[in-house]
């Protein structure tokens, strides 16, 4: 019998409707039901921004404006354009909380002129030995001691506020549009060429990193994990985990913005 076998036009059509239907679920009921639906994922991107949050700014803050990123997602999500509204939405998240942080001002220039110093001097060293530099040696050529380098770190770690998406990807949408291109079938070939150009050049920086390093950043960024996650893992505490992510960003940096530009768009100083 025509149009009854599960390949039939009809199965087609009921297949599409129910593909559509799943699609669509998230954004299902009221605005507040789905926002209440969703305050998740905001806890779940201010748990990962707390540790790099500066001293004097609340969580209830960071959550407040996670939940205007959130608004901002259930308007604007199209699931015939995006992925998954989980991964939309914690982009739109981060987004909203980091644009709050960085209208406040509040990086001190002197923390801004020491990241550019220890940036500087580790790719330098970096040229000069062939390989990257170890704590030690950038103390050495700073004229620090290794604690002092440590505590250092640890404070521009609680101050800066540039990652990894910001190194290598941009911010969250253009991110999630640069992976999405490279799981489809990209129409564009000079595009998907340079789409992939650029994941190569982040990867290959990385790679370089010691690997310690590279293992926190492989755990925060991949694995998702929170930096005290990721302390227990390796046997470190938060705070050592702290150093360690703003040292590698702080190597990775300098070979990335040569190719992306300054991540913050800053002037430099």
């Amino acid at each position: 019998m025509m149009g009854t076998g599960h390949g039939s036009p009809r199965a087609a059509r009921a297949r599409g409707r129910a593909a559509r239907a799943a699609a669509y679920a998230p954004l299902c009921g009221s605005r507040e039901e789905v926002l209440r639906r969703h305050l998740p994922l905001v806890r779940r991107v201010v748990q990962r921004l707390a540790a790099r949050k500066p001293p004097h700014i609340e969580l209830d803050d960071l959550v407040s404006w996670g939940i205007v990123g959130l608004l901002d997602a259930i308007g604007k999500y199209d699931p015939r354009k995006e992925a998954s509204f989980s991964t939309y939405a914690q982009f739109r998240i981060r987004g909203a909380i980091l644009d709050h942080l960085r209208s406040l001002d509040w990086v001190p220039r002197s923390v801004r002129q020491k990241a550019s110093l220890i940036e500087k001097t580790a790719h330098v060293l970096e040229g000069t030995l062939g390989r990257p530099p170890s704590e030690e040696e950038i103390a050495c050529e700073l004229g620090l001691s290794l604690e002092t380098y440590q505590e250092l770190l640890a404070r521009i770690g609680e101050m800066s506020l540039f990652s990894l998406e910001d190194l290598g990807f941009g911010r969250g949408e253009e991110r999630l549009n640069i992976e999405r291109r490279l799981e489809e079938d990209e129409e564009d070939p000079l595009g998907a060429l340079l789409t992939r150009e650029r994941v190569d050049l982040v990867a290959e920086a990385i790679a370089r990193l010691p690997e310690r390093e590279k293992v926190v950043i492989t755990l925060y960024y991949h694995e998702e994990l929170t930096m005290k996650e990721v302390g227990a893992v390796l046997g470190l505490t938060e705070s050592r985990v702290s150093q360690l992510h703003s040292q590698a960003m702080l190597r990775l940096k300098a070979p990335l913005s040569d190719h992306f530009g300054d991540p913050r768009g800053e002037e430099k100083r």
